[in-house]
């Protein structure tokens, strides 16, 4: 007889109807008194000004610059760009990504494989079929019911039933993670550059080396205090945030009225239209420049955990928004006087007094701005990890309070080493903000097609309004994604070499890790030919206990007959142990393990099957194998308690009897036995087959960490298993 052992609870979130999009996501900002206080939702509100908006908010250091790099021509050229960045400030961060893409988050979670999890739970897209029917019944598995006859269900028909349309979801969940990597590299390397930048405008004697180097420096420090987390030096994080966007604000408000407050006539969407018909080729280019207005919405999405929608949303229109929107006027009050300083407009338009003071904090806000990029990045791999697209690397939780804050020793030196080469390497702001906004169109165009489906599958919203969202998205990232396709030889071509190269590794990884999935699928040994085994297995059963780690949820493994037909002994007490992550972001404690027995009862065979979800963590310091037997042991006892037995003391008499030798094959010791399956192209494989498997993916297992590093497992009870598996 066999049975999970598990919690059942329905599901407890229900998602409603999204047919009131922008309309409701406003009322919201005043409707959450029922789940948080007014004081909370603000203190909320202010401390995401640390996490979420730093990258967004030092944007003004260098958007005039990379949008006229050799000055503007004419006084309308600057109110046309000031009008750009307005409606692109209010249709693509304030809009798209504040009220409308928040609100697809995986329960607080936000990023590409945070949607790609969502789209998971309501279609059948995983490639790696290795989910349950009892997955679904997690507390954490919630999902909205599809109506039969409905376009929603349609369209979740036509993308089951074709494996390309998977593939195809994947891919693009992938470019979008390798151009958020791109955003990892690139936003420090510009932030503080351009911050450093100021030195050199009010010390025009100091070479630019000087500048680069400082920049290097900050850039060296802030990758390596990143072991420490942003927990110890968060509270740091808001303060500093706060702080820039009022000063900001406030110079702003002070060059307008200083300079030419006939700025204000850019808030008309006309000087657009004469601004792209007066500028030909060069004025349609310069739109790479203003996208670099909104780098850091995605960035916004991707450190969204721990805070409720509501108060990011009450962050941004109260301070963020009229902040920005202040700042970029009062630059463009300042160039319409000074039109050959758009280099160093930021600083230029600073009053002479709080120059330094303003320097200081421009410098901390975009060590701050680089610090959240390089959060959303290590969430994002971590994210990608547990989907099975990443070779295995360290993760470390930096906070005990907070689970999302992760630190990923090896990505951290990669990105350090990268971003010190872009900003050394082109010493330029306006070639980084040309590669930068590359990587930043792509992962918004990418954004705007997962959101279509989302729409479809989890909000099942009218056609009408999926119409409507992609129409005006695509409009405006389309245009943008022109202009920057003519400066990829001006710098644009990095984030497509840095997101080229990881997009292979993580494609390639996926392939190895599906096909070693499939072979055990394929290989794995039939119940009857254990059972014929008998209770001995074959095989002098010797005290202890044996934990044979599988990639299978269900059915024997190959790697356990391939086991005891090389050796003549196994242990008295077998667990097959399955290790798995589910498309949700994390699976409540008390739900993680579910245990059965394979055969009869004198075989003392189990099955266990862990369940994780994409933010959940194997800790050094958690004992996974004391939480293993635990359950096995619940497990005997409530099977014991419904056995139906010929009386109440013959069955607690066998609970106690097996209860007593599963301690004493416990104290026997115990052997973690662990699969190494080698994969190897054929040798009629074409050729780009044989680089992937036999080069590149076999060159990334041996770099990456062992499952016995990841598991914890002591050296002397790891027993490894070596097979050979031809694809």
């Amino acid at each position: 007889m066999m049975f999970w052992v598990e919690v059942q609870s329905g599901n407890l979130h229900s998602r409603s109807t999204y047919y009131y999009l922008v309309l409701s996501s406003l009322l919201m900002l005043f409707s959450f008194a029922q789940k948080f206080s007014a004081l909370l939702l603000l203190r909320l509100a202010y401390q995401s000004l640390g996490v979420v908006y730093g990258d967004l908010g030092t944007s003004p250091l260098y958007v005039f610059y990379n949008t006229f790099p050799h000055g503007a021509k004419d006084r309308e050229d600057v109110i046309g760009a000031l009008s750009l960045i307005i409606y692109s400030l209010t249709l693509v961060p304030l809009l798209k990504y504040v009220f409308i893409v928040l609100r697809a988050n995986d329960n607080g979670q936000g990023g590409t494989f945070a949607l790609y999890s969502l789209l998971c739970r309501h279609a059948n897209l995983k490639i790696i079929p290795n989910q349950h029917r009892t997955d679904e019944e997690l507390t954490t598995y919630s999902r909205a019911t599809i109506h039969e006859r409905s376009f929603a269900a349609k369209t979740k028909r036509w993308l089951e039933t074709h494996a390309f349309n998977k593939n195809s979801i994947l891919m693009l969940v992938l470019v979008g993670t390798c151009m958020v990597i791109g955003d990892g590299i690139l936003t420090p390397a510009i932030s503080v550059l351009s911050a450093a930048g100021g030195i050199k405008v009010n010390r025009p004697d100091v070479d630019s080396g000087v500048v680069v180097l400082v920049a290097v420096v900050i850039l060296v420090g802030l990758f390596s205090l990143q072991h420490y987390g942003t927990d110890r030096v968060g509270w740091l994080f808001a303060p500093i945030v706060l702080l820039w966007f009022l000063l900001i604000g406030g110079i702003g408000m002070y060059n307008i009225w200083n300079y030419d407050s006939s700025v204000l006539k850019a808030f008309s969407p006309v000087y657009i239209y004469r601004y792209l018909r007066r500028g030909g080729r060069e004025g349609w280019t310069s739109l790479g420049g203003i996208l670099l207005s909104i780098t850091g919405t995605e960035a916004l999405f991707a450190d969204l955990a721990h805070f409720p929608v509501s108060s990011v949303q009450i962050a941004f229109t109260l301070v963020v928004f009229p902040c920005l929107l202040l700042a970029y006027s009062g630059q463009a009050a300042y160039l319409l006087l000074n039109l050959d300083h758009t280099k160093d407009a930021f600083y230029r338009s600073i009053p002479e007094k709080i120059y330094w003071p303003v320097f200081v904090v421009a410098t901390a806000a975009a060590i701050v701005a680089s610090q959240a990029t390089i959060t959303a990045t290590f969430s994002i791999i971590k994210q990608a990890l547990a989907h099975g697209c990443f070779p295995r690397v360290k993760v470390v939780h930096t906070s005990k309070n907070f689970l999302g804050q992760i630190y990923i020793p090896d990505m951290n030196w990669i990105l350090m080493i990268l971003c010190i080469a872009v900003t050394a390497g082109f010493k330029n702001q306006n070639q980084i903000g040309n590669a930068y906004g590359t990587a930043v169109v792509l992962v918004m165009l990418v954004t705007t097609l997962l959101m279509i489906l989302i729409m479809l599958l989890v909000w099942h919203c009218h056609w009408i309004l999926v119409v409507i969202f992609t129409l005006t998205s695509l409009v405006v990232e389309c245009t943008y994604f022109s202009a920057v396709l003519f400066k990829v030889d001006q710098g644009g071509w990095a984030p497509l070499v840095i997101a080229g190269v990881f997009f292979i590794i993580m494609y390639v990884w996926h392939y190895g890790t599906l096909k070693r999935y499939e072979f055990e699928m394929h290989s794995k040994v039939s119940m009857a030919w254990v059972l014929g085994l008998g209770p001995s297995l074959g095989l002098v059963r010797v005290p202890g206990v044996g934990l044979v780690y599988t990639e299978l949820a269900s059915g024997v493994p190959h790697i356990f007959s391939h086991f005891i037909t090389n050796l003549p002994a196994i242990h008295s007490v077998v667990v097959f142990v399955c290790v798995k992550y589910l498309p949700v972001y994390t699976v409540p404690e008390e739900e993680r393990f579910l245990v059965k027995r394979i055969g009869p009862k004198n075989f003392h065979m189990f099955r266990c099957v862990a369940r994780y979800g994409y933010k959940d963590l194997h800790k050094k310091d958690d004992d996974f194998e004391k939480k293993l037997f635990h359950n096995l042991f619940v497990f005997v006892k409530l099977e014991s308690m419904i056995t139906v037995q010929s009386s109440d003391r013959v069955s607690s008499h066998t609970e106690v009897d097996e209860l007593e030798f599963l301690n004493n094959c416990r104290d026997a010791g115990v052997v973690h036995i662990l699969g190494n399956t080698v994969v190897r192209a054929r040798r009629d494989s074409r050729f780009y087959k044989k680089i992937a498997v036999d080069y590149i993916y076999a060159f990334l297992r041996k770099i990456c960490r062992e499952h016995s590093v990841i598991f914890n497992i002591p050296h002397e009870s790891l027993l490894n298993v070596g097979q050979i598996f031809y694809v």
